[in-house]
């Protein structure tokens, strides 16, 4: 298998499958599989098996010291002082104007050790101006594999393999167990994802890959566990109304433009940007909403948008939606006019005829997020 020029091997693609053919993509400098079987099999075993996906590509800033949770409070909206050790939070780093960034996660692994995982060196770049001496910061993804573990039958998997406890009670959605042995490996496994789905992010050094690779198949074959990528990771991601960056937010927008307002916490006393979103909160003219779209979904990505032939925004991504029954569903950006649920909006794709489209409730799958707690 041979990974496209210029893009990284992650440590997983040792295990793809040899004649494996697909269609590549650049996360953040590695080379991601748009598939590697049947896509909508991929997406079968997030919703109703257990699929593993290669995650291992976001950045990691390790920082430790008496000063590491000032240091990571001073640039994550959310308030890391009240988080306690073995929690995560989710959250998004602004520019001092208020403008995204990243959306990122912060695991408290003890007063004096917080891990912070994006997809923008930028955070990388803002934590290291505010580092005090008494505190030290490495970004560790070179060192490690992420093996994200999705769908209702991932903590039967992951129990299989490690006397820790995986129940509800004592690993709740968005907290961490650190130090487990995991089918003889260290990990550390947090409980969170980005499929809606009961899930679980793996994380082992990056010379124990293959074993893990290798004892979650093994010990999952008869729970149908999945080898899962990029493609099926959208359909499910845009079913749970989730956004990324560079596709549903960029450098132009605050958080209050792309559904990560509720994320911003004022009260918390000063961060970067704090000022700003305080005078932008009320006048942000974009958000991000969900649209189910007539007709199938190639050549949607980008197409403009208009209601009543004004232009008013732009559709960000759009899949065939298993939960629909196959239906188009995107996420899109648009002015906030053009928002409310139930706003006809018309979509014109750059090859092909213009189609219609509706404004439809986010998320579509799941919408108390009951799975995610299970």
């Amino acid at each position: 298998m041979t990974n496209p020029e210029g893009l990284l091997r992650t440590p997983f693609s040792a295990m793809y499958p040899a004649d494996l053919e697909t269609e590549w993509i650049d996360v953040y400098g590695y080379a991601v599989p748009l598939w590697i079987g049947d896509p909508a099999d991929e997406y079968a075993a997030f919703r109703e098996r257990v699929g593993i996906l290669e995650y291992s590509m976001l950045y990691k800033w390790d920082l430790r010291g008496t000063g590491a949770v000032a240091t990571a409070n001073s640039v994550f909206s959310r308030d890391l002082v009240k988080l306690a050790p073995g929690r995560i939070a989710y959250g998004v780093v602004t520019d001092a104007d208020g403008l995204m960034i990243d959306d990122c996660t912060a695991t408290m692994l003890a007063a004096d050790h917080v891990l912070l995982c994006g997809g923008n060196p930028l955070v990388g770049n803002l934590l290291r101006e505010r580092l005090p001496g008494d505190t030290t910061m490495l970004e560790l993804r070179e060192g490690l594999a992420v093996a994200s573990v999705q769908g209702p039958r991932s903590r039967e998997l992951l129990q299989r393999l490690t006397e820790a406890d995986l129940s509800n009670e004592a690993l709740p959605y968005y907290s961490v167990l650190t130090d487990v042995s995991l089918a003889g490996i260290p990990a550390t496994i947090s409980r969170l994802g980005f499929t809606a789905e009961l899930g679980y992010e793996v994380m082992v050094p990056i010379d124990r890959a293959a074993d893990l690779w290798n004892a979650l198949f093994e010990s999952g074959e008869d729970l149908g566990v999945t080898a899962c990528a990029a493609a099926a990771l959208m359909m499910a991601r845009i079913e749970a109304g989730m956004v990324m960056g560079e596709v549903e937010y960029d450098h132009t927008v605050t958080p209050f433009e792309c559904r990560m307002g509720w994320a911003v916490d004022f009260n918390k006393g000063e961060f970067l940007g704090r000022e700003s979103l305080l005078a932008k909160k009320d006048s942000a003219e974009e958000r991000v909403v969900t649209v189910r779209i007539e007709g199938d979904a190639d050549g949607l990505d980008g197409a403009p948008l208009t209601a009543r032939d004004n232009p008013v925004g732009f559709i960000t991504m759009a899949v065939p939606s298993p939960v629909l029954d196959g239906a188009t569903l995107g996420m899109a950006r648009v002015h906030r006019s053009a928002a409310e649920v139930g706003t006809a909006l018309t979509v014109t794709p750059e090859a092909g005829q213009s189609r219609t489209a509706e404004v439809v409730s986010t998320p579509v799958y799941d919408p108390e997020r009951l799975r995610v707690r299970s």
